[in-house]
């Protein structure tokens, strides 16, 4: 790109205006000098790049969005979850940002070495709860310690959020959440020195009138064997390949569980309205097939097989002894 020039007037005037002091020429260094100058706080050093936020972003509003329907299953109402910020913050400011007591889930992501934290607003806690144990989702009271039955709800809910969690975050990792144990205070819970980055998503969950934070915490030591696998190219490229895997998967055990209706077809004859009439218990129809001719085997409307009758266990059954071709398949009978 050519740089601009300045004519010999416009110098001239510039020089003029400096001359006559109406403007500073130091104001005029020190503005651009802040303007060009960015801060940095080596207590807070960055580890995360802007590519590898905007990858775990997208990693949670996928999840995000299977919990909110998950949730909305679970709890039977309205439930909305969205992703509010992805942040990298020293995991001392995450504890102290904490009220006592909370709920916390320590977990163990396998293959990797460490421990996150995932912890949950406990307006949120005993609104679900509440819901889940018959009542209308209502929050009454401040915050307190679980008992061991709600101890035992939430963990369920927990468990179930670690599947979804699996399932977004294996689009780029292929991670195992395990659910190690459960705590109030967040003093308690020492994943990684104060002083250390962690990656922390927070998530804004509402049931119905009752509004909550979600928050999953992961130190960065824990992070960084796989930080090269988060980019939003591989997000991107991974999600559309995996999406087809998934609807094949999908579609593939939706059809397997589709019950279709079989029969046997022996033989064929034409009778009467008459001699239908006058069929009774024990009579006998005569086919115009043979004992040793093989049986047609029909699947829905087409014969699909053909096959040998004959018995198992005393019970009426068919070998299948050939595939029929599909181009020579009957066509139903209109």
């Amino acid at each position: 790109m050519t740089p601009d020039v300045l004519s010999q007037s416009e110098i001239d005037s510039l020089l003029d205006v400096l001359t006559s002091g109406e403007v500073d020429f130091e104001e005029i260094s020190q503005a651009s000098a802040e303007k060009n100058v960015k801060g940095y706080d080596f207590r807070r050093p960055d580890k995360f790049s802007k590519d590898q936020l905007r990858a775990i972003q997208m990693i949670h509003e996928s999840f995000s969005r299977q919990l909110t329907t998950s949730l909305s299953t679970m709890v039977r109402s309205i439930v909305t979850c969205e992703v509010a910020s992805v942040d990298q913050v020293a995991y001392e400011e995450f504890v102290r940002s904490m009220v006592q007591p909370t709920v916390m889930g320590v977990l163990e992501m396998y293959p990797l070495e460490g421990n996150a934290v995932v912890e949950m607003n406990p307006n949120l806690v005993f609104a679900i709860i509440d819901r889940l144990l018959g009542g209308k989702g209502e929050v009454f009271g401040k915050p307190r310690d679980l008992t061991d039955i709600e101890s035992t709800v939430i963990e369920r809910v927990f468990m179930r959020m670690l599947e979804l969690l699996e399932d977004s975050w294996s689009t780029v990792i292929d991670v195992r959440f395990r659910f190690e144990s459960m705590e109030s205070n967040p003093f308690f819970v020492q994943i990684c020195p104060g002083t250390d980055m962690v990656l922390l998503v927070t998530l804004r969950v509402s049931i119905g009138d009752v509004e909550g934070m979600v928050s999953l915490c992961i130190p960065y030591f824990v992070m960084e064997p796989v930080m090269d696998k988060l980019s939003s190219q591989i997000w991107f490229a991974s999600t559309g390949k995996n999406k087809d895997q998934d609807h094949r998967g999908f579609l593939t055990a939706s059809l397997g569980t589709v019950k279709v209706p079989v029969h046997l077809e022996l033989g064929d004859t034409v009778l009467s309205l008459f001699d239908v009439m006058r069929l009774r218990v024990g009579d006998v129809i005569r086919l115009d097939s043979m004992l040793d001719d093989p049986v047609m085997v029909r699947v829905g409307s087409r014969i699909k097989f053909t096959g040998r009758p004959g018995t198992v266990d005393g019970r009426y059954s068919v070998e299948v002894i050939e595939v029929a071709d599909d181009g020579s398949s009957e066509e139903e009978e209109e």
